[in-house]
């Protein structure tokens, strides 16, 4: 399974990761530093949990921090991946119940992680255009760029899922 297109046209994020709101992060595994050149981004011990979307070697956490690993496609999704998104979404919203700080995050920290985060916002009582544009105006204009992404959050992720389903 693929888990990333190549787009060239999408520009890298200017940081390694930023706070939607308190204590719930979105990242990605690479950012473009100050000088301009594409670095990448290694979690360490920084978040009490990360939440990661798309795994690369060598890009952390430590091993002390709990990590949840749910490769997903930056594209269509089904039932079952779906319902990953919504069991991270959970846990991302426990953590924060908890007083735990997250990072979630895929490879720009703008698609997969910003569909996990918009479910963590809604969960937690945002509309849906509120946790997209609060994504959009924290991480990036270019979090939720993916169109499907934002219909799966429109339509609800539960809905979507058992409509994917049906199709499998």
């Amino acid at each position: 399974m693929r888990t990333r297109r190549k787009q060239p046209d999408v520009p890298a994020p200017d940081t390694r990761w930023d706070e939607i709101v308190p204590g719930l992060w979105m990242g990605g595994h690479e950012f473009r530093a100050v000088a301009g050149q594409l670095e990448f981004v290694v979690v360490r011990d920084e978040f009490d949990l990360v939440q990661t979307l798309l795994r690369l070697p060598g890009h952390g956490p430590d091993g002390s921090v709990e990590h949840h690993v749910w490769p997903i496609p930056d594209g269509p999704l089904d039932g079952t991946q779906l319902a990953g998104v919504i069991r991270l979404a959970q846990a991302a919203g426990e953590a924060l119940d908890a007083g735990r700080s997250v990072l979630v995050r895929c490879y720009h920290g703008y698609n997969r992680s910003g569909l996990v985060v918009a479910q963590t916002l809604m969960r937690r009582g945002h509309s849906v255009e509120e946790a997209i544009r609060l994504i959009r105006s924290r991480r990036s204009p270019w979090a939720l760029h993916n169109d499907l992404f934002v219909e799966y959050l429109r339509a609800g992720l539960s809905t979507a899922r058992l409509l994917e389903e049906l199709t499998e």
